[in-house]
């Protein structure tokens, strides 16, 4: 009930009450009357009945008047409209003072519990997102367990056309035999596949063409070719490579650091040379200057054995002083990208660091070049994401590999992978960085800027072995990862 209600309700009641006792005090005074002003007697009896008729009769009537008040016919019938504003308050009497706190109590309780059921609405409703989101993450368990979302994955990655044969053994999946497991939370196995080689169907195709079990295709050029397209990493293949005749045991180390090796040691199917001395001596051949890598197999007297052993403070740095600006010892395990015959790897070999050379074969085996001096080759183009964990290596170097002939979203992207697996503190050697002299300030500066390296040392320099029109420019820096 509105608190305006009992208000008036009140007051009116107390009107009535003392209009009754008004009335009654009045009626019994009546009965002093009995004799008139001479003092002559009157008839009592006639007197004294109307007095009582009279009493009763309001006595009724107030009664009757206080029940219908207070009660919604009486409230509608006497036009009493609660809650408003306009309607003057009548003075409250403070001997009434008690029933109307009675009522502004009762009001405040009222409100009291209409705000309790408004929380409970709201805690009900609070209830059901939590039980909502807690049902979600039970589903998606239990998908996992299942392995709906292996399903699910199977289906988002099917290949445009059917596969069959090896092809379709080499993409698979395939279902573990011991069913899911915690580390890999999956039941089935996928085997690892470069997704470009989806749009290559033919060569794809060809490549898995072989008898399983059998000898595998001579086909390195046609492989790497296909790799250098994105498809990489290859699929395996269930089949032996032909070992070259007359194969013998490579030259113990430290001798085989500049060694050349026999020319048994490799087949060389895939290559214009078909022996080692020709490869040494390629560089004195008409016609070769095209090669990247034209006096990298000369170990004996050409300049391969002098690199990176004077530091001229300017584009070339020396080994010996890279490693000083690391305390003695704390450089250890590397990557040197793009590095040709592996001769950097071979130098920091002897400084007691293990460097691991990621080379293509162009024209040339350089991966097998690479081991047959005892050191580490991968064959791993640009492209591919660098297959070590983060923050692991000590050191990564890298000479004409990457330059402006690499898109810059690729250059990126590369740069990013080099900061990730080079531990804090790490060293990253940009050797001989080239690029045309209008994109050094405008786009590798600011490139080099946002991965976050700090500068130990930043040289620039005009390359001008193609004459200085070409506004060709070098760019060698000594980057350290941050520690932080």
């Amino acid at each position: 009930m509105d608190y305006d209600m009992y208000v008036v309700q009140g007051l009116i009641a107390s009107c009535f009450l003392v209009t009754h006792a008004l009335i009654v005090i009045a009626a019994s005074n009546m009965r002093s009357m009995d004799y008139d002003m001479s003092r002559k007697p009157i008839d009592r009896t006639h007197k004294s009945c109307r007095s009582r008729a009279l009493v009763l009769l309001i006595v009724v009537a107030t009664n009757t008047a206080s029940v219908l008040l207070f009660s919604d016919a009486g409230s509608s019938a006497i036009g009493i409209r609660f809650g408003e504003r306009n309607r003057c308050i009548p003075f409250i009497d403070p001997g009434n003072l008690s029933f109307l706190n009675l009522n502004v109590t009762e009001y405040a309780l009222s409100a009291t519990h209409a705000e309790l059921v408004h929380l409970h609405g709201r805690l009900t409703i609070a209830k059901s997102l939590v039980e909502t989101l807690l049902g979600d993450r039970a589903n998606a368990s239990n998908m996992v367990a299942t392995g709906e979302d292996e399903k699910q994955v199977a289906a988002d990655s099917k290949w445009p056309w059917e596969l069959t044969g090896e092809l379709k053994q080499a993409v698979g999946p395939h279902k573990l035999p011991l069913g899911s497991t915690p580390n890999m939370r999956t039941d089935q196995l996928f085997p690892t596949l470069g997704q470009a080689c989806s749009r290559f169907r033919n060569e794809l195709e060809r490549y898995m063409n072989y008898k399983p079990g059998g000898e595998c295709p001579s086909d390195e050029l046609f492989a790497q070719r296909l790799m250098l397209k994105g498809c990489e990493p290859l699929p395996r293949r269930r089949c032996r490579p032909r070992s070259p005749e007359g194969y013998v045991e490579p030259t113990p180390l430290p001798a085989s650091l500049w060694a050349i090796p026999p020319d048994t040691s490799i087949l060389w199917d895939a290559y214009t040379c078909k022996n080692y001395s020709c490869l040494v001596n390629r560089g004195k051949i008409k016609g070769t200057h095209h090669y990247d890598c034209i006096d990298c197999f000369n170990l004996l007297n050409g300049r391969e054995n002098r690199r990176w052993t004077r530091d001229d403070t300017k584009l070339s740095y020396s080994i010996d002083a890279v490693l000083a600006a690391k305390p003695n010892g704390t450089v250890r395990i590397g990557l040197d990208l793009g590095g040709g015959s592996g001769t950097f790897a071979a130098q920091m070999q002897e400084r007691g660091v293990t460097v691991v050379t990621t080379s293509m074969n162009f024209d040339g085996p350089f991966n097998s070049f690479i081991a047959s001096r005892g050191l580490v080759p991968m064959h791993l183009s640009i492209a591919h994401r660098l297959p070590f964990f983060d923050g692991t290596l000590d050191i990564v170097h890298s000479m004409h590999l990457l330059s402006h002939w690499i898109p810059d979203v690729i250059l990126e992207f590369a740069l990013f992978d080099i900061y990730r697996v080079l531990r804090p503190g790490g060293l990253f050697w940009l050797d001989h960085f080239y690029c045309l002299g209008g994109q050094m300030n405008t786009t590798y500066v600011p490139m080099f800027d946002r991965i976050g390296f700090n500068k130990v040392r930043w040289n620039a320099r005009r390359k001008l072995d193609r004459g200085i029109k070409m506004n060709e420019w070098y760019l060698s820096a000594l980057l350290e990862k941050p520690m932080a």
